[in-house]
């Protein structure tokens, strides 16, 4: 094991930081991302999981905000329908110089609060 990350976000707060600054999403989320959080009933509930997953995932890797950029870690389904993550550029690349070759994720929310839970192996 290499590292353990996770990130607590509480919805209200986050709502409002997407209300006052909406181009958060296209720097921070992949497209797919976005369509997937914009096609539900409360987009910032799948926005703040992904976005705790992507903190959790910097802290696993032992940087923190600004380490790697945000939009480079991307939160995916895999075929089972759990949360895996996909690094892209400036992810890869940290990921690679650590010696990380596979992730663990857990993602959950409530009404009020997202988390993530990440393993970098």
């Amino acid at each position: 094991m290499i590292g353990i990350g996770t990130d607590l976000v509480e919805l209200d707060r986050f709502r409002a930081t997407l209300e006052r600054t909406p181009g958060i999403k296209t720097r921070t989320f992949t497209q797919a991302e976005r369509d997937y959080s914009e096609a539900k009933n409360d987009p910032t509930e799948r926005y703040a999981a992904r976005w705790a997953a992507k903190e959790a995932v910097m802290k696993a890797m032992g940087v923190g905000l600004g380490g790697v950029a945000m939009a480079d870690i991307e939160v995916v389904k895999d075929e089972g329908g759990a949360p895996s993550i996909v690094l892209h550029d400036s992810a890869a690349a940290k990921a690679a110089e650590l010696g990380i070759t596979e992730w663990k994720i857990t993602i959950t929310h409530t009404e009020s609060l997202a988390q993530a839970i990440a393993v970098a192996l």
